[in-house]
């Protein structure tokens, strides 16, 4: 990780301040914009983004839209060919092309959430391109991402292009691989050090799960984690279990109503020894939680694209910002104490020590189904071997 000192930091709760900020930033668009995403809807959201950047491409702005090819497969072509004629660059990350192939690298997807625009402001978190709501009557999707000015910037800048030319290159689009001279970065006074950190499948193969396990290792007093997708490998495991037993007050928050089925109930695997090693679990019920977040002794933070998955840790394309701040971090652990207090219920420790066998059975063969998948694919063996 390359640290940064003097940037400015906006914490963006949901997409209801997320939208705003990113659509006011394209508007303001004068050279460059490069936007990844995993899902892109054809919803309200869908539209209204695709209008934003359709109406920048055809005042002058070189628009570089990189969709994951599975994610957003089902993109309309009536969509996707007026974005192409207004100008948008578009292209899919590894596109699909036979559904029901079995093929190891169908795996490795782009699941990154990220805007660089102008080399001048950068939105890196969890945060599709899709309607802010799931259903109706229930609370926007609970998630966030953070709004970059400052040193970093140029850091997002560099992997947004740096896998819109590799992604380019393999489809043949030579002439949108070429280098792009970045737009000169105007100094911005901040106070918060950051880096940002990315897994992909070369060089960065564990980076963010180091992160995160560097951090917990140092942890002194309290570990405050919101993740949707919750299903560490034993080294992540035993590293929150050993900031347990020295004294270390740590609290997950899960997503509790069921989004997908397999790590939904593969994760209570891990509630009983989390339980019994003093771990506070929360799940969240309001709605639907698409958090990936953390929080630490109120300094250090992280906000991104990453699960704590097998998906996420060990194949997926995935980006997240680290920084230690004290206000930045204690306005994040607000936020996810007051869904907590307000949004979730609490694990009780002896609802899992007195459950049936037959209520054990069902985590227990989705996590044997997770371990033989990644198995079968070669993928994280040793991390979910026991």
């Amino acid at each position: 990780m390359r640290w940064r000192d003097g940037n400015q930091f906006r914490l963006l709760r949901s997409g209801t301040e997320y939208f705003p900020a990113l659509l006011a930033a394209i508007d303001r668009a004068g050279q460059e914009i490069f936007l990844e995403s995993y899902l892109y809807e054809p919803d309200a959201t869908g539209r209204q983004v695709s209008a934003r950047l359709m109406q920048a491409a055809r005042r002058g702005v070189r628009v570089n839209l990189l969709l994951d090819g599975f994610g957003a497969r089902d993109l309309p072509a009536g969509l996707r060919t007026s974005l192409i004629k207004a100008g948008v660059r578009l292209v899919f990350f590894r596109p699909e092309h036979r559904v029901f192939a079995l093929e190891r690298q169908r795996l490795r997807r782009m699941h990154r959430k990220i805007a660089v625009i102008d080399n001048r402001i950068a939105f890196v978190g969890g945060i599709n391109i899709l309607d802010d709501v799931d259903e109706p009557g229930l609370p926007p999707r609970y998630d966030y991402a953070v709004q970059i000015a400052g040193p970093l910037v140029p850091d997002v800048r560099q992997i947004a292009e740096g896998q819109w030319r590799y992604t380019c290159w393999t489809q043949l689009r030579h002439e949108w691989a070429r280098h792009q001279r970045p737009v000169p970065d105007p100094t911005t006074p901040g106070s918060v050090r950051a880096a940002l950190v990315r897994r992909d499948n070369l060089r960065h193969r564990r980076a963010i799960e180091t992160a995160y396990i560097n951090a917990i290792n140092q942890a002194h007093d309290e570990i405050l984690i919101a993740n949707a997708y919750f299903l560490p490998g034993i080294s992540l495991r035993r590293a929150l279990l050993a900031a347990a037993q020295r004294g270390v007050r740590i609290t997950i928050l899960l997503q509790g109503r069921i989004d997908h089925a397999l790590l939904h109930y593969a994760t209570r695997v891990l509630y009983r020894p989390a339980l019994q090693a003093g771990i506070h679990i929360h799940e969240y019920t309001a709605g639907f939680m698409h958090a990936k977040v953390a929080v630490i002794d109120g300094e250090w933070l992280t906000v991104g694209s990453s699960n704590i998955d097998p998906f996420s840790l060990l194949t997926a394309r995935e980006a997240n910002v680290v920084a230690t701040d004290r206000q930045l971090a204690q306005a994040l652990r607000d936020d996810i104490c007051a869904h907590i207090a307000r949004d979730a219920v609490q694990v009780p420790p002896h609802s899992v020590r007195s459950s049936r066998w037959w209520q054990r059975l069902m985590p227990w063969l989705a996590y044997q189904l997770v371990r033989g998948l990644l198995g079968l694919t070669g993928y994280g063996r040793r991390e979910y071997r026991e």
